[in-house]
């Protein structure tokens, strides 16, 4: 946060939440702007569909939405996802890359190459292993230590894409 704090986006964001944006009310922005909803709304035809992104719910007008904008080109939030999208290391606490986006991509969908090695396969292994683990558990297959069928289960998340798998295994190990 302290590097964002700096930029001059950032700085002209917080002054117009300081003059503007505090007194903005969203009864009000709606009852002034019959077409808000279309004006801060867009659609985005996708392969599963439509997708409707709708921002007219929030504290926003034009000129925070401007500096919005700004910030994410001050940022260079573009140049992250086309890094992110390629595999590259962008998760620098864990120097490794981020690979949200395969987990949604198709099993014969474009390659994502992470230290060369094209990690699509694995993900979909490991997505089939998941799913397979998961109908034992539903139908009774999988036994807990008492021997009888587990019927609850407890998933405890933190954020993060070690730190909370890491917290539950040292939690529960033996001592």
């Amino acid at each position: 946060m302290s590097s964002l704090v700096q930029t001059n986006a950032w700085k002209n964001l917080k002054k117009l939440y300081d003059t503007v944006g505090i007194n903005l009310n969203l009864r009000q922005l709606f009852s002034n702007d019959e077409k808000r909803f279309q004006h801060y709304t867009l659609e985005i035809t996708t392969t599963d569909g439509l997708l409707l992104f709708d921002y007219s719910k929030n504290l926003i007008n034009d000129e925070i939405l401007r500096e919005l904008f700004a910030l994410c080109r001050e940022c260079k939030i573009e140049e992250q996802r086309t890094k992110m999208f390629s595999g590259d290391i962008i998760n620098f606490t864990e120097k490794r890359a981020v690979l949200h986006t395969v987990l949604r991509t198709p099993k014969d969908g474009k390659e994502v190459l992470v230290d060369g090695k094209n990690v699509l396969p694995d993900v979909h292994r490991v997505l089939e292993q998941m799913k397979t683990f998961s109908e034992t558990i539903r139908n009774g297959q999988w036994k807990g230590y008492t021997g009888k069928s587990i019927t609850d289960v407890v998933n405890i998340g933190i954020g993060g894409s070690d730190l909370g798998p890491l917290m539950v295994t040292e939690a529960l190990k033996v001592r």
